[in-house]
């Protein structure tokens, strides 16, 4: 339980350090309650989006190679219910399907993951180019802008081939900046004529900590207190490379951009009359957003990074600091590789201070950044037990990236909310809630000078949900993971989202509440098919299983019936 001042007060967040320099945003106002009537500005982009590894399945099919996914996930107890990404929502065969339920909702652009391993098994281009694989993406690519759809690429979305995770360590090793380039460059060079905009990595946070600190994605590596460092280092160099790479060889023929993806949550002071809660508060943001934001639009770490993982490692006895050094030259070489900001935003914690031990074995990225994380009890939960829907959190951070880092260009890469697997209710009515919630503080953000371009709801389809395995669902489109061919159903959410892109935002209290209604009344149908489809399921199982098995029944008695008569006549 938070302290009772945290409530009794404004939630606000005063970065006094940092901030003070903020002209359009009081930082000292509450309106956590207050909704905003209003449109977008005129070419405002709306979109969705998934990934390969979630999403396509054919793991094994046309040549792709293993990903290190492919084998974590292999790996018993590693995924809830040892389930795996083989089949998934099998995109990889669905690629008509799927655009036309992008077509359905009318978006602007779609943004998707090229999965590395399929265009290069090994993951090396001089072993062996797909050209299978090559053809999956030119045929998805093609569909969509015939529909005047905007495809959105990200280059890594995990799926790192498990040849060079075996071969040389994956993210832990310097080599990969090349092999990275080299397919980013292989991408530039085949879709680059009709892809305009490209994401290097998607969330190198999770790659980083929960890769190869953490151990709970793959490759499954617990490097505590150095494995995320080094491999977030290396990702920053990646990144860098490619974005060179394509300013060089690509830009002045394709006119393209090239942003990152980078993933933070909010964080907010327990006690805002407390220096240090304020000062923990910022730090959970540097460490989480900032790690890769800074060094990309700065040139180096925060310094609030290198000052507490310097100072620690210098408690534990060590000569030099955990966090790797980029060289003078590099800071030049890194320092505005970044042609727009992708921003993934889920949810929000209370922060406060926590001073954690400073020994050699207990050091890792978590205890590093001396805090506690905290949550509202009251905040609603409806799925995935880390997100909460803090609405108001998401126009702090975007005036927090408008402030830190010049007012980039910003695309919103990722944003929505899950439920439990065992909800098969397509009535989604806290989805509606979030995402209209969400929705408008974004848009209060853009109200307060952010460049916020476009908005990517998360997600398409319900996936694999990584070592959640298909225990959560974050579609707006339902997957019935049951029937081998994975029909998509549409949640009420994908109405409510229809009208919020054809109306460009919100027009009145009224026609708002109008929407949530019809959304919540069409689904009535939806649902009574997603009723029928288990009996539907039951008939394939017994047309499959049953018949054949009578027909085996059958030949065997007619057979033993037959020896008999042959008997009787001898």
């Amino acid at each position: 339980m938070l302290p009772r001042c945290a409530f009794s007060v404004c939630h606000v967040l005063m970065l006094v350090l940092c901030l003070s320099a903020a002209e359009d945003f009081d930082w000292t106002k509450n309106d956590h309650g207050s909704f905003y009537y209003g449109t977008f500005p005129a070419g405002f982009s709306w979109g969705a989006g998934s990934s390969a590894y979630q999403t396509e399945g054919a793991w094994d099919k046309d040549g792709k190679g293993l990903s290190i996914w492919d084998v974590f996930s292999h790996k018993k107890g590693k995924i809830q219910q040892n389930e795996t990404g083989d089949s998934s929502c099998e995109g990889y065969y669905k690629v008509k399907d799927d655009v036309s339920l992008i077509k359905e909702l009318k978006l602007n652009h779609y943004r998707f993951s090229i999965s590395w391993p399929r265009l290069l098994p090994t993951g090396i281009k001089s072993d062996h180019i797909n050209e299978k694989g090559i053809q999956h993406y030119d045929q998805l690519i093609d569909h969509l802008l015939e529909n005047k759809i905007t495809p959105i690429v990200t280059l890594y979305h995990w799926d790192l081939p498990q040849v060079l995770q075996e071969k040389y360590g994956g993210w832990q090793n310097i080599s990969m900046v090349n092999h990275f380039n080299e397919f980013a460059n292989l991408c530039f060079e085949r879709f680059g004529n009709r892809v305009k905009y490209w994401i290097t990595f998607n969330n190198p946070w999770s790659v980083a900590v929960e890769g190869y600190e953490t151990g709970e994605h793959a490759p499954g590596l617990k490097l505590r207190g150095t494995g995320a460092y080094r491999a977030a280092h290396h990702i920053i160099k990646a990144h860098a490379k490619v974005w060179h790479t394509y300013d060089t060889q690509w830009r002045a023929k394709q006119k393209g951009l090239v942003g990152i993806s980078l993933s933070g949550d909010w964080g907010e002071p327990v006690d805002i009359s407390n220096q240090k809660d304020i000062e923990a508060a910022e730090r959970y943001v540097q460490f989480y957003l900032g790690w890769f934001a800074t060094p990309i639009f700065h040139g180096d770490y925060p310094q609030v990074m290198k000052d507490f993982i310097g100072k620690k490692s210098v408690q534990q006895g060590l000569g030099t600091s955990r966090l790797p050094t980029f060289s003078p030259q590099e800071k030049s070489y890194i320092k505005g590789t970044c042609d727009f900001l992708g921003v993934g935003h889920f949810t929000t914690r209370y922060i406060t201070q926590k001073n954690n031990p400073s020994s050699r074995s207990s050091s890792s990225y978590f205890s590093d950044r001396d805090l506690a994380e905290l949550v509202d009890p009251r905040w609603p939960d409806p799925g995935s037990e880390w997100l909460y829907s803090v609405p108001w959190g998401f126009r702090r951070l975007l005036n927090f990236v408008k402030t830190q880092y010049g007012n980039p260009m910003i695309y919103v890469t990722e944003n929505g909310v899950s439920e439990k697997m065992l909800c098969t209710e397509l009535c989604d009515d806290w989805r509606i809630q979030y995402y209209k919630d969400y929705i408008n503080e974004m848009l209060k953000a853009i109200k307060d000078g952010v460049n916020v371009k476009g908005y990517t709801a998360w997600s398409l389809l319900d996936k694999f949900e990584w070592d959640e395995g298909y225990s959560e669902r974050f579609g707006l489109y339902y997957v019935d993971f049951r029937n081998k061919n994975k029909p998509r159903y549409p949640k009420a959410s994908v109405q409510f989202y229809k009208r919020i892109i054809s109306s460009n935002g919100f027009p009145n209290q009224r026609e708002v509440e109008n929407w949530r209604r019809k959304a919540v009344e069409t689904c009535s149908s939806s649902n009574q098919l997603l009723a029928a489809d288990p009996l539907t399921s039951h008939m394939e199982m017994v047309t499959e299983i049953v018949v054949p098995t009578v027909c085996t029944l059958s030949i065997l008695l007619s057979a033993i019936f037959l020896m008999f008569l042959l008997r009787r006549r001898n």
